[in-house]
């Protein structure tokens, strides 16, 4: 799409924003975050949105999301993936407080397939879906969409702003269950939540 680094950087901070929060940053948000002046975000922003880069709904405030067509510079390495932070696989909690690279290569070796564009890694904390082989202390491949299908591992961002790591059940009334795989940990029943990603694979190192 030709974009320049400082276009390529809002768009890093929209999408971790976007996890992280479930809504895109503010113009504020992102000039103070950039160091530059809020006219100067606005400028990138709407050139991103020419370009296809942005999305943004009309009339509504931090609406703006990522083109599923945008490759980020962090996603379109095949080895390496955006670790955006720790998610929640016990009793949610808020953990995304890193930003980082999960280099494929350096922790697994050279012999790995290729990723899928527009990706990103968390670290599991937690036993809640131990019983589907997701354990403390893997990595978790997400692909960045917000909707899911029955029986996915979902990464969710509940209406209390904390963010779990569960498998998405829609009920007949229309709320939302967040199943863990543990007998241990009960089901998560909401009206509504916000999805920041379906699972895609699970890594595991071992010593």
């Amino acid at each position: 799409m030709n974009l320049t680094p400082k276009q390529l950087r809002i768009l890093q901070l929209i999408r971790d924003h976007r996890v992280a929060h479930g809504y895109s940053p503010t113009m504020q948000e992102l000039a103070d975050e950039l160091g530059v002046s809020k006219v100067t975000v606005f400028e990138h922003v709407e050139a991103l949105i020419n370009k296809g880069a942005l999305l943004r709904e009309p009339n509504k405030a931090r609406s703006l999301s990522i083109s599923p067509d945008a490759i980020l510079p962090d996603e379109s390495n095949p080895i390496r993936f955006a670790l955006v932070g720790k998610i929640a696989a016990g009793y949610p909690i808020e953990k995304f407080e890193q930003s980082d690279e999960l280099d494929l290569e350096a922790v697994f070796g050279p012999r790995i397939g290729k990723q899928r564009a527009g990706t990103f890694a968390l670290v599991v904390d937690g036993e809640s879906m131990r019983d589907e082989g997701i354990l403390d202390g893997d990595y978790v491949i997400v692909e960045r969409r917000d909707t899911a299908r029955a029986g996915e591992r979902v990464v969710a961002l509940l209406p209390n702003g904390e963010t779990t790591l569960k498998t998405f059940f829609r009920e007949p009334d229309g709320r939302i269950r967040l199943q863990p795989a543990n007998p241990e940990f009960k089901p998560i029943i909401v009206n509504d939540c916000r999805i920041q990603g379906v699972v895609i694979a699970v890594l595991r190192r071992y010593e």
